[in-house]
């Protein structure tokens, strides 16, 4: 990133004429004299790519959607509503079109004209990743027109043919970085590259990685098998090969000691964004620590456990949890909670590591804590609903707490921990990730037995993946006062547990007759928490959040209505995400209501930028079908990609 900066810092001389020419030869450079009309490619390379922080920015609205992240910052997205007076979760648009935008544009056309095929091939992979993510969180783009010279406003296409054109460009990538590229590039490429260091086989792999995450997001269309499914399964077969290979954008990091705040991650500790008003979605927790409550069916009330201090619970589970249970025994017990959640007790800065797996297990099951409170991992409410047992909540960094030799609370935290660390890089996509899909791609056409296989190896990719990104514990010290900073397990203790949990009954010991799309689904739901929040959502809405309906799509009286949105049981074999239930659900915790103007829906996509289209391209907003983009309730407007059939031209 500083290269960069020194790059546009060289570019401001020149503009200002502060050259070793005469005064008046500057002149002559360009036909622009407000910015320079050439920049060679590579300097375009590093801050189109570190503009893929933008994803980070709107995670904050994606996360809370699917119910990875509680919120009381992004409230509003949290339950399903916003309205289109603000740029709130336009991060990704304007990255696209803005940030990224022309810079990459000129990027692709540049190299093009000069022949450097490696630089031209990894600007299409960019783009094709970049269009693909912003459409499917958007729908509808203005995406012909996008940088046609001159225009005002800009006419919107639909997926339908945004959908294609990114795997074309995908696939312009591919063939690009496969051709013999004559072109000395020297230190150009890998030194700006922070994803890939210049590396062509993975841009390749990538590229591929493109079109498996744009054709799994049609899985439920009622002719993926015939037209989608060969394509993505050959695309899979070239795409990532282990997690050596993952899309991971490097920063610089630095904390205090960083040149600009921004060179820290933006979930990390120093930027502290995520700060007390993001954590855990409850279920997201229940999930990964195996304690989805039991609903009951004639009223969704839960059931309360009588002997609670021995079971640990104040209300019964569902018998049958997807990831894993609250067993004491081995290969039970999923590590990942210990690195992707966090605590709302007090840590004892005595004994910050989880040294041994009883420990670990110990950690999990008595709440999360080193300090034998009953407290839970933050936002159980299964274990402690009326918060008697909650000393203090912490961060989403798993602050630590700990008294001052005055006896003052006082919060520390070091760097952070894994993915919410200062130096942890931004992830884009992983090989787990590609194998989820492919499994999902594979079950769906009736291939179930290799569908298990891969599943297989998609969590043990995540598991590996996990333990990557850990940070070192420690125990540092301030003024007297003693603070933990770094994860709360080790890598090798964390494998040792991985390894456990994959020979156990809920990976390799599970049998293709047990193995159902919610064991797919739900592992990659835990597998892409938090970063891929985009994808869940994907996922989510492409069954539809498991609403119960007639005929091809829900709607107003069919599904849902002003009160209340009716979702299956998760005694019924056909929902996918068990345990998930919207806000109007009528079960226990959920049994509020969306905001008025959504009509009884849930959200289906993101208002487009405010600042872009709602002051400057009103007209265009206001031609799109089946919902005009100026209704009130445009963001539960279906995407193209979800439905099983065409999109319709008129709302029900």
């Amino acid at each position: 990133m500083k290269k960069l900066y020194k790059a546009f810092m060289l570019l401001a001389l020149a503009v200002t004429g502060v050259v070793t020419t005469g005064c008046d030869d500057y002149l002559d450079v360009n036909k622009n004299q407000d910015a320079p009309d050439y920049v060679d490619g590579y300097l375009y390379l590093a801050g189109i790519q570190q503009n893929y922080f933008g994803i980070y920015y709107d995670l904050r609205a994606a996360a809370p959607l699917t119910q990875m992240f509680g919120t009381s910052s992004y409230s509003n997205f949290a339950n399903n509503y916003y309205t289109a007076g603000n740029d709130a979760a336009g991060e990704l648009w304007r990255m696209v079109y803005w940030n990224q935008g022309m810079n990459l544009e000129n990027l692709i056309n540049q190299s093009m004209e000069a022949e450097n095929w490696t630089m031209a091939g990894i600007g299409y992979a960019m783009k094709a990743f970049s269009w693909d993510m912003m459409t499917k969180y958007h729908g509808e783009l203005p995406m012909k027109q996008a940088f046609v010279a001159g225009l005002l406003s800009h006419e919107y296409d639909y997926q339908s043919e945004i959908y294609p054109q990114v795997r074309e460009w995908a696939y312009k990538a591919i063939e690009l970085l496969e051709k013999d590229d004559a072109t000395n590039y020297g230190t150009k490429i890998s030194a700006n590259d922070y994803i890939f260091k210049g590396d062509k086989s993975k841009w390749i792999k990538f590229a591929y990685a493109v079109i498996v995450r744009n054709l799994a997001s049609l899985s439920n269309k009622k002719d993926f098998k015939e037209k989608y499914y060969a394509e993505l399964e050959a695309a899979a077969a070239k795409s990532f090969a282990s997690n050596a290979d993952n899309a991971e954008l490097s920063i610089a990091g630095g904390s205090e000691n960083a040149a600009y705040s921004a060179y820290n991650n933006f979930w990390g500790v120093y930027r502290g964004n995520l700060s007390t008003v993001y954590w855990p979605h409850e279920y997201a927790v229940e999930i990964m620590t195996g304690r989805v409550p039991k609903y009951r069916e004639e009223d969704g009330l839960w059931l309360q456990v009588d002997d609670y201090e021995t079971a640990n619970l104040r209300y019964e589970i569902a018998d049958k949890q997807i990831i894993c249970d609250t067993l004491d025994e081995v290969g039970h017990f999923d590590p990942r909670p210990l690195a992707k959640l966090c605590t709302k007790s007090i840590i004892n800065v005595e004994t910050p590591m989880v040294e041994d797996m009883a420990a670990a297990k110990k950690f999990v099951f008595n709440g999360g804590t080193f300090t034998g409170t009953t407290s839970s991992f933050l936002n159980n409410t299964l274990c402690d609903p009326e918060g008697k047992n909650d000393a203090t909540v912490a961060t989403i960094y798993n602050t630590s707490r700990v008294w001052s030799p005055a006896g003052i609370t006082q919060e520390r935290s070091g760097t952070g921990r894994w993915l919410y660390e200062d130096n942890a890089p931004y992830i884009l996509t992983t090989y787990a990730e590609i194998m989820f899909d492919l499994a999902e791609a594979q079950f769906k056409v009736g291939k179930k037995s290799e569908a298990l296989a891969t599943w297989k190896k998609a969590v043990a990719a995540d598991l590996e993946f996990t333990a990557s990104h850990l940070v070192t514990g420690k125990i540092l010290e301030q003024n007297g006062v003693k603070y933990h900073s770094g994860d709360v397990i080790s890598k090798a203790n964390f494998n040792a547990l991985a390894a456990e949990y994959l020979a156990g009954p809920y990976v390799n010991g599970l049998s293709e007759a047990d193995f159902t799309l919610s064991h797919i689904m739900m592992q990659k739901y835990d597998a892409l928490f938090p970063w891929g929040a985009l994808e869940v959502w994907v996922d989510l809405r492409k069954y539809m959040y498991d609403i119960e309906y007639t005929g091809e799509y829900p709607y107003n009286g069919n599904g849902w209505d002003l009160e209340s949105v009716n979702q299956k049981k998760d005694s019924d074999p056909t929902k996918v995400y068990k345990g998930f239930y919207l806000a109007p659900a009528q079960v226990q915790g959920r049994k509020s209501s969306y905001n008025t103007k959504n009509n009884g829906s849930p959200c289906f996509r993101i208002r487009p930028r405010y600042n872009s289209e709602y002051m400057w391209n009103k007209p265009n907003l206001s031609a799109l079908k089946p919902i005009s983009g100026l209704a009130d309730d445009y963001q539960c407007s279906i995407p193209w990609f979800a439905y099983p059939g065409d999109m319709p031209t008129e709302r029900k």
